[in-house]
């Protein structure tokens, strides 16, 4: 993650680091040093009462918190509505950056996209993706004045196979327990779902909005002429 942010050129405020560190890790703290960072050694036992993981990699850092700005031409947002669940969040994130995403617009009772089990599971997105938690009526005119079609997954809606997702969308993905809010379904002008087979119930949040994502990706790539398959 440090190595990601170090990439993105993302303000780092300090470093702390061990005895064990790897030597990518040693390698990493000499390049943080030499760029000027504020890096300093601490003992094994408070580096791991410091780390929020059962095993430390033996380095942690300090970042500024950046919020990288909405492009002007959104085509293809991502609303995680009451993902509550922080490893499902970061690897919608995730996945969300390989797909191409433009934005990803958090509206409130979802989890935090910058506490530590997010940022690791989203695996360096945060240095990439505009990531903005926003109310319902900010999300709303974003995607009007974009000319974005807003779906909602959801079980019933219209398989993902027949739904033209070349034309510039919001995809709002809800979470398993209570699925999505009620601003949500207003917001939404379509319903869109994954066929399942038998008496499956749901699939996990994470899973359902990566198959939806790359469903436009795929879809985009046919109409280019690219490979889809």
């Amino acid at each position: 993650m440090i190595e990601e942010a170090h990439q993105a050129k993302w303000p780092i405020r300090y470093v702390l680091f061990s005895d064990g560190i790897s030597q990518r890790g040693s390698k990493l703290v000499a390049d943080l040093t030499e760029k000027g960072v504020s890096v300093e050694q601490v003992s094994a036992d408070l580096m791991q009462a410091l780390s929020e993981t059962e095993t430390s990699q033996g380095i942690l850092a300090i970042l500024e918190e950046v919020r990288i700005p909405l492009q002007d031409k959104l085509d293809f947002i991502l609303i995680p509505d009451r993902i509550r669940d922080p490893g499902n969040l970061g690897t919608l994130l995730r996945t969300a950056d390989a797909a191409g995403v433009d934005a990803i617009l958090i509206p409130p009772e979802t989890a935090d996209a910058y506490s530590p089990k997010v940022t690791r599971s989203g695996m360096g997105a945060h240095f990439r993706l505009p990531i903005h938690n926003l109310d319902w009526e900010r999300i709303e005119q974003i995607s009007k004045s974009a000319g974005l079609q807003v779906f909602l997954a959801q079980m019933g809606g219209l398989s993902y196979w027949q739904t033209d997702l070349n034309q510039p969308i919001a995809l709002i993905v809800g979470g398993e327990a209570e699925g999505a809010s009620e601003p949500a379904h207003r917001l939404a002008s379509q319903s869109i779902g994954i066929p399942m087979a038998h008496a499956t119930e749901s699939l996990n949040a994470a899973v359902a909005g990566s198959l939806l994502m790359y469903e436009v990706v795929r879809q985009r790539l046919k109409q280019k002429g690219g490979n889809a398959n």
